[in-house]
């Protein structure tokens, strides 16, 4: 029998012990059939098999990015005017004042916006004489949060009397008026409706676009943390007119307002799917975030706050977690603060397991104790994390405003990320785009200088708890791969798996973070077909 393609390359990774390295790979109805050298392989040629030789390169599994949101990011978050790494009001303003109104009411939006921008606390009236009372709409880049303009407050007739199923919250200014800054996503979702609308074709096109740069950095796969209102149809779309540039497993979120009725929905979504997209698994949050004051912590920031989960009742939570471990669905639970990760790890591990054995996770995972790293390995949960928020978001001085709130004891304890591998915690990697970019290269540079790859003059965040090049890229491939209860079919260039892979210019496990970072994306692979092909390097 022969194989549709074989491939070649100088260096093949395969992040199998088994084989460490080859320079061939046979691929047959998706799937390798053989690894090895080339002499080897080419036992699997045919008449109709095509030989595709890179030449001098390296081809490695697919790289998955294990916390991402391609689709909520265009149709929710990633709307108008990106203000990502703008650190001053004026540099905000000043590029609000350039863009262009959308709408009818002239609204402006942006995202990304760096609450350290603000001399004080955070308020929608600063752009109200600056951009001509016009509604403006900003997400900051935590996702979990908004300032919005004294216009746009009163066009979604927000009052500061709503009340919410969740700790979402409308913050009121000294007079006792809406201040403008919107806390969580029930509190924010009361002004999307008046937002700008935007076409089914126009968002679609626009996911089509994030989903193709996607894999021309380098990613065959995604784990999306959510599977918002029209994902479904945007997926069905594109497949109708042609492949998903990546794959993408994606899990609905369990919100505090949903009843058992309600779960049992969620439960009848797993499996849907199509050719490269498929519903697997359940996202919960617990907390919320450090800068804004809603993550759960076990004692109070300086200010007082950060003492309570999203839930009222987080009693209900552990009923929610626990029915889906118990029905044999994975879980991922977004939790930040201390008593946020203790609790979740507790629920878990007092949770009825299902027989199937599937994964557990948790994602972000700020600010932990010791006592908590150990206790990941002992109930074998997954963390799920993203090191470069440490690196964009805080300062090694402390003097931002996530290092400022905690103090310096549970500030030195953020992102620990070598701990819990060095004690054989499975990590994952990924981006949380659009919280911060998507490339995987500068990713899992930051993750071992424990800064920007891009910015050499910034000193490092907690050295100490920066990863080997191994153990990043294992976070993109074999790590994913169990995070998704997939390390049997995903992860490895090897036998029985799937042909997904990531050709690169060199061998990145040869080079330093600084050359990783720019290490050219040669192609992308899914299920044995190329994706994507960089032209200049053909």
């Amino acid at each position: 029998m022969s194989a549709d393609t074989v491939y070649r390359a100088a260096r093949v990774v395969t992040f199998d012990p088994d084989r460490a390295q080859a320079e061939a790979v046979a691929v047959k109805n998706g799937t390798i059939v053989a690894v090895g050298s080339f002499a080897g392989v080419r036992l699997w040629i045919g008449p109709d098999t095509e030989v595709l030789d890179f030449g001098d390169v390296a081809m490695l599994p697919g790289l998955t990015d294990a916390h991402v949101h391609p689709i909520w990011g265009i149709t929710g978050i990633a709307k108008g005017i990106d203000l990502t790494g703008l650190d001053t009001l004026h540099d905000v303003t000043a590029r609000l004042q350039e863009s262009d109104p959308i709408g009818p009411e002239e609204w402006i939006l942006g995202w990304g916006l760096d609450p350290n921008i603000f001399n004080g606390p955070m308020s929608g009236r600063s752009f109200k004489e600056s951009l001509q009372n016009r509604p403006v709409y900003l997400r900051l880049r935590d996702v979990h949060s908004a300032i919005v303009s004294p216009r746009a407050l009163e066009l979604a007739g927000i009052t500061g009397e709503e009340t919410f199923a969740d700790k979402s919250l409308v913050e009121l200014a000294d007079d006792g008026r809406p201040s403008g800054l919107l806390l969580e996503l029930s509190a924010m979702a009361l002004i999307e409706p008046y937002l700008p609308s935007f076409t089914f074709e126009e968002t679609t096109a626009a996911v089509l676009t994030q989903l193709k740069t996607m894999a021309s950095l380098g990613l065959t796969g995604g784990h999306v943390m959510d599977f918002t209102e029209g994902s479904q149809e945007i997926l069905e779309a594109i497949e109708r007119a042609t492949d998903l540039p990546v794959r993408l497993r994606l899990s609905p979120m369990c919100t505090p307002d949903m009843d058992e009725g309600q779960w049992k929905n969620l439960l009848n979504l797993q499996g849907l799917g199509g050719r490269r997209w498929q519903v697997e698994g359940i996202k919960f949050m617990i907390d919320g975030t450090i800068d804004n004051g809603t993550a759960w912590l076990e004692d109070p920031d300086i200010h007082g706050e950060n003492t309570e989960a999203i839930w009222k009742d987080p009693s209900a939570y552990r009923r929610a977690v626990q029915y889906f471990i118990a029905a044999g669905i994975p879980t991922a639970t977004h939790a930040i603060g201390d008593a946020a990760v203790r609790y979740v790890l507790d629920a878990i591990g007092a949770a009825e397991q299902s027989e199937s054995q599937v994964p557990h996770r948790i994602e972000h995972i700020e600010t932990i104790p010791d006592d908590l790293v150990q206790e990941f390995a002992r109930l074998g949960v997954i963390a799920s994390m993203q090191p470069v928020h440490a690196t964009h978001h805080t300062r090694a001085d402390r003097t931002d405003t996530w290092s400022a709130r905690l103090g310096e004891e549970r500030a030195s304890h953020g992102w620990r990320c070598r701990d819990l591998r060095d004690i054989g915690v499975t990590l994952a990697l990924g981006s949380d785009w659009p919280v911060t970019p998507v490339d995987p290269r500068a990713m899992m540079a930051d993750s071992q200088l424990r800064r920007p790859v891009e910015k050499p003059d910034i000193q490092p965040v907690q050295p100490e708890q920066a990863l080997t090049a191994l153990m990043a890229y294992e976070g993109y491939t074999t790590h994913a791969a169990r995070a998704a209860g997939h390390q049997d079919s995903a992860g490895k260039i090897k036998v029985g798996y799937r042909a997904d892979f990531t050709i690169l210019g060199a061998d990145p496990l040869q080079l330093t973070p600084e050359q990783q970072a720019s290490n050219p994306v040669i192609a992308t692979v899914i299920a044995g077909r190329p994706q994507f092909i960089n032209q200049e390097h053909r």
